[in-house]
């Protein structure tokens, strides 16, 4: 994995655990060369008015997939929320991080 890689994915981890209701101000996106673990079956809580869910999903740490719980994001009117992206791509797994649509 290249450097810039790498502090993507750093970026990534540490912007999953310490943001719970900001916006990113960049799309943040990259591959990975280890597959996640099969993700985990997760109880979807009812929903609250003025926030939307991101369920919770596998996020890469740099060195390792750690689990990132679901959590409730505050609704910017005018703006959709796009949901993370993981998809495999030939021998790497992409990654793209949620956001709001204007980011």
């Amino acid at each position: 994995m290249n450097m810039r890689n790498m502090a993507a994915a750093l970026t990534l981890a540490l912007g999953t655990f310490a943001t719970a209701t900001v916006g990113q101000s960049a799309i943040l996106e990259f591959n990975v060369g280890v597959a996640p673990p099969p993700e985990r079956v997760e109880v979807v809580p009812a929903p609250r008015t003025g926030y939307i869910y991101e369920p919770g999903h596998y996020a890469w740490n740099g060195t390792q997939w750690v689990w990132a719980e679901g959590q409730f994001i505050r609704n910017r009117e005018g703006h959709v929320w796009r949901p993370h992206v993981f998809e495999r791509r030939g021998d790497t797994f992409y990654f793209r991080a949620g956001h709001w649509d204007d980011d």
